[in-house]
């Protein structure tokens, strides 16, 4: 039996824990299992991994050599747990499932929750796929395929498709009957479903009034109306804020004909959230759908295009200040300056950038209150821009005994952070417009924004005030 997450435990023959105070495997425990696999020892390999919880097994799974991984999941034979794999970076995944045998994979998978199976086989080339498909029993291979020719992302992807479902002609006793006797029942439900002959769903009847109930009472009077449903065809991330803004356990999944088809738990929503928020930290930064496990190649792959996009928006920066070379040869210090302003512009519209990428991706933002964010992000823009101004105006008038030169790097920051401020808010909401991804491209182009009008703001007041040109 696998042991509850976090568990520590010494592994055989040694006092130590797996995992050490920072909760990364100990060094001694991965090589004792690389030389157990290496030698093809069974048993010792059994001793050591087979009871770890699936993360355990994963992180385990990580740490081996590429060439170990395989033989290290054939050694434990029907011992592995492949849901072990769901827990993968998606390379180490894809590459593991390549290097073993597609029966192997095949009897693995059988074994796991749909939701599961699906989210180990979705990322394989469809040759790869159909081979281990193939190796499946026809009930089990049916099922699969139909929660896979969904499209990616979707509930009809993340769904479970073994739940309970009952006549709306059965009681309670007969309801509870069934229950006992199928042998065929998902291993964790909360609620049964009451269907017609259709199979379209009546209602739900939690557990608790269930096992409360006396046997003679007719499901249809103890099922409520279920209203919050979700259709398959629907993308996980529009499903996963109907869970947390209505606490909910569990979601029927219907089809395009609204019969019932599966269920969506919570457990499977944590998982979307999670997957979106770390999804949206790396397109902020520009960097894709990347793990730490990648190539080189493929991870200079998802860097590359917008790298090149930044650099022509930084020519476009920097032509600004070329117009001002003039102005910056007659006056050094402006040289000095110039980075201070398009830092704080930039810190700015990051900060207001990131505020909104994150309402947007939670649907906090509506037109109904677009424009009182926009307001408030100007008017955070322009009081901070005040209160670093006269910071920075002190700062640079004494440092180089010149207060006319404080005044225009004040007036400078003034304007760069108030337009930062819009920036932040405006560049996003217009992507998110034109169905381009607010995550990924919004940084390059507030960047940009503070940049250009950081330079000519500064610059062109310096060139007005001094009289330089």
């Amino acid at each position: 039996m696998a042991e509850e997450p976090g568990a520590q435990r010494a592994f055989p023959d040694e006092d130590r824990p797996i995992r050490d105070e920072d909760g990364n495997l100990n060094p001694e425990f991965i090589d004792a299992v690389e030389a157990a696999v290496e030698a093809g020892e069974r048993d010792r390999v059994l001793a050591l991994a087979g009871d770890l919880h699936a993360a355990d097994v994963a992180a385990l799974i990580a740490a081996l050599p590429a060439e170990l991984r395989s033989a290290f999941v054939q050694l434990q034979g029907e011992d592995f747990d492949f849901a072990a794999l769901t827990e993968l970076d998606e390379s180490v995944r894809v590459q593991l499932l390549e290097d073993l045998p597609a029966n192997t994979v095949a009897e693995g998978v059988a074994e796991l929750d749909s939701d599961d199976a699906v989210y180990i086989l979705e990322d394989l080339d469809d040759e790869d796929r159909e081979k281990i498909l193939a190796e499946m029993p026809v009930g089990d291979r049916i099922a699969l395929k139909r929660s896979l020719d969904y499209p990616e992302g979707s509930a009809g992807r993340r769904m479970r498709n073994a739940f309970i479902a009952v006549p709306q002609f059965w009681n309670v006793g007969q309801t509870i009957d069934h229950l006992r006797e199928a042998g065929d029942l998902p291993d964790e439900f909360h609620e049964v479903f009451v269907v017609d002959p259709a199979f379209k769903l009546l209602g739900t009847v939690p557990l608790s009034q269930l096992l409360r109930s006396q046997r003679i009472r007719p499901m249809v009077e103890l099922m409520t109306e279920t209203r919050h449903v979700v259709h398959a065809s629907e993308y996980q991330d529009e499903v996963a804020p109907r869970f947390e803004r209505y606490n909910l356990v569990s979601a029927p999944v219907l089809d395009e004909e609204d019969r019932l088809v599966g269920v969506l738990t919570i457990d499977d929503i944590v998982d979307v959230i999670q997957e979106e928020v770390d999804e949206d930290i790396k397109r902020l930064a520009g960097v894709g759908d990347e793990d730490l496990s990648d190539t080189v190649l493929t991870s200079s792959r998802s860097r590359l295009p917008w790298l090149v996009v930044n650099s022509l928006t930084a020519i476009a920066a920097a032509s600004v200040i070329g117009l001002f070379e003039g102005t910056i040869q007659q006056m050094v210090a402006l040289a000095v300056l110039m980075p201070i302003v398009a830092s704080m512009g930039g810190n700015a519209g990051t900060q207001a950038m990131t505020v909104t990428v994150r309402a947007i991706a939670t649907r906090e933002l509506s037109r109904r209150n677009t424009w009182r964010i926009v307001r408030r992000e100007a008017a955070v823009g322009l009081v901070n821009g005040i209160m670093i101004a006269a910071l920075v105006g002190v700062a640079s008038g004494w440092w180089f005994g010149d207060i006319d030169l404080g005044i225009v790097i004040a007036s400078a920051l003034v304007i760069n952070m108030l337009v930062a401020g819009l920036a932040g808010v405006l560049v996003p909401l217009t992507l998110n417009r034109l169905k381009i991804d607010p995550a990924i491209a919004s940084a390059v182009f507030v960047t940009t924004v503070t940049d250009v009008i950081g330079f000519f703001a500064f610059l062109g007041l310096a060139t007005w005030w001094f009289g330089l040109l």
